[in-house]
């Protein structure tokens, strides 16, 4: 374009940079939902965790259990760690931008908000996938921790017979016979 051209268009890219705007604010929304909701699922794997330790449950899928809560608050913990968004630089702006015009400084600003708006789209894609397989994890935590609870508590409540005793019958009852 040239600098005619441009100045020509410093409304519609004035309109443009405030849509920009509007769609970054709503995407860091976006990503910050997605962070409390990581603190959620790392929390409630850590607890469930903690209450398993404190029961007496089947070896095996309480050892299962343990492994899948693990997954999820890693991915949970790994969902939290990708927050490494760039930002305009300020400095730049103003060394490389004073002396233009506002429409040259418009069309910059532009070109940088769609840069930054596409990479945080791949985070944010990123970090919502981490956020779905931390919370498919805690599920199957959950139910294998139930599960081991439950057959633990099952063997627990079963009597037992002494061993070669048989169960007593209806025909031996009242026979005087012991």
């Amino acid at each position: 374009m040239t600098p005619d051209e441009l100045e020509r268009q410093a409304e519609t890219l004035a309109f443009i940079n405030s849509e920009l705007v509007g769609r970054l604010d709503r995407q860091s929304d976006s990503l910050a939902k997605i962070d409390n909701k990581a603190v959620l699922v790392v929390g409630y794997a850590l607890a469930a965790a903690s209450f398993l330790a404190t029961r007496h449950a089947q070896p095996v899928l309480a050892s299962l259990a343990y492994a899948v809560y693990a997954a999820a608050a890693g991915c949970g913990i790994a969902t939290l760690a990708l927050r490494n968004y760039p930002d305009i630089d300020c400095r730049w702006l103003v060394n490389g931008y004073a002396e233009r015009s506002r429409a040259a400084i418009l069309a910059a600003l532009a070109a940088n908000r769609v840069e930054d708006f596409e990479f945080k789209k791949c985070r944010m894609k990123a970090k919502a996938r981490g956020w779905w397989v931390s919370v498919a994890a805690l599920v199957i935590g959950t139910i294998l921790m139930v599960t081991a609870i439950l057959v633990q508590n099952e063997r627990h409540d079963r009597p037992e017979r002494p061993a070669g005793r048989p169960a007593a019958s209806i025909v031996g009852f009242g026979s005087g016979v012991h």
